[in-house]
């Protein structure tokens, strides 16, 4: 082995010239690397956005409404906007203090009116048996003065008279007794009438004021979330109006909550009128909720409003724009009506375009530049942006797919 080293001296100290060079060379290349944050051009189908911002909304839902007829509806308690409640449970509770009292004097008065019916009733009973006494004993002397009538044959004509005027007395009493009960019974059975419509009306007021003030406490129609309505009456002019809150005052039928059905979401959304052009029926969109960042969800794009409305949310002046409604074909037990959502539609599609992070692209001089590395430089390259969606754009030429690119400008030190 040493001979053939001796022999071949040359040959061995190229080797470990060429291998020491490598290696410094590998080591030099490495420290003098970039330190950029780096993104590849790619190949690859580039989707045009149109980003809308929007809301969940249920298509079906119950909704629990304020009661009618039960006079003034301020709320006494209500329930957390968007908490889960079972069939049953208590969802808004209006100030029942006039009802209660109204109950009361009712209650009271029906019982008043029962009183006097039972009283009427007793002193009736009383009359109407001094009425069939009287009758009774009235026709007891007709009969005694007819016996007395046939004694004729053996009293004296005088005597026979006068029988006879008795019995005539007799019947003519037993007419008015007679007569006397039956007006004394009309006339009671009008009194207790009377007496009974007052109790009836008196029942009546205090089965309702009962009503109203089971009314005053609305209770779940089903399992559910809460979802609070708007209180507009409760709104200043400017200013956006807030959900109902203990305290407020509802109007009779106003709709106090909903409890939505999760099955039929939605999004509503508003799209601006320079972007309803490229807004079809049947796109596809995907769906970012606020409140679930954790995945997103996708949809189509299912009605359009044919004409624009103000937008009392966009500021003043009130910008006109597009209602759009973007069907969620998913469910998700987190998701309920009234979160924020993100609509990303996509409205174009390019198959196999050059695509590159728009954070890639910066402006000098007029121009579009992207930063490419060669070895351990970076080549300040102009690029033509055919088109840009979110944080994509779409390049017409300047890069090809597989360039490595700077997402930070490595002319600017820091």
């Amino acid at each position: 082995m040493a001979r053939w080293i001796r022999q071949n001296k040359y040959w061995v100290a190229a080797a470990i010239v060429i291998v020491a060079a490598t290696v410094f060379g590998t080591i030099r290349l490495a420290r003098s690397a970039p330190k950029f944050p780096m993104a590849i051009v790619q190949q690859k189908e580039f989707v045009d956005y149109a980003e809308v911002r929007g809301a969940m909304k249920a298509l079906k839902s119950t909704v629990v409404t304020a009661p009618a007829g039960s006079g003034d509806l301020q709320i006494l308690s209500i329930v957390t906007n968007g908490v889960k409640v079972k069939k049953g449970d208590v969802v808004v509770e209006f100030d029942a203090t006039t009802v209660k009292q109204n109950l009361a004097l009712n209650q009271s008065a029906l019982k008043s009116a029962d009183a006097t019916i039972q009283q009427s009733r007793a002193a009736n009973k009383l009359k109407e048996e001094q009425d069939l006494t009287d009758v009774m004993k009235a026709r007891f002397d007709v009969e005694t003065a007819r016996m007395e009538t046939k004694k004729q044959e053996i009293i004296s004509a005088i005597e026979g008279a006068e029988a006879k005027l008795k019995l005539a007395d007799t019947e003519q009493k037993l007419l008015e007794v007679e007569a006397k009960l039956k007006a004394d019974r009309a006339a009671a059975a009008a009194d207790l009438a009377s007496k009974q419509r007052a109790y009836d009306q008196a029942e009546f007021q205090v089965k309702q004021a009962e009503q109203q003030l089971g009314s005053l406490t609305l209770r779940s129609p089903s399992n559910g979330v809460v979802v609070l309505q708007v209180n507009w009456q409760n709104s200043a002019p400017m200013q956006t109006a807030g959900p109902f809150k203990p305290g407020d005052h509802a109007w009779p039928g106003a709709t106090i909550a909903e409890l939505p059905d999760t099955s039929s979401l939605q999004v509503t959304a508003r799209v601006e009128e320079a972007e309803r052009g490229r807004v079809q029926l049947g796109q596809s969109a995907t769906i970012r909720v606020d409140a679930v960042p954790d995945r997103s969800y996708n949809g189509k794009v299912e009605e359009i409003s044919t004409t624009a409305s103000p937008d009392f949310n966009g500021g003043w002046p009130f910008p006109k724009n597009f209602t759009l409604t973007i069907a969620l074909p998913e469910s998700d037990s987190r998701l309920t009506p009234g979160m924020g959502a993100i609509v990303r539609i996509a409205v174009d599609r390019v198959a196999q375009g050059i695509v590159i992070p728009t954070e890639a692209i910066f402006r000098k001089e007029g121009r579009s530049v992207v930063y490419v590395r060669r070895g351990s430089k970076f080549e300040e390259t102009a690029v033509e942006v055919a088109r840009r969606s979110g944080n994509e754009a779409l390049i017409a030429k300047g890069v090809r797919a597989g360039e490595q690119l700077s997402l930070k400008d490595p002319t600017q030190t820091e």
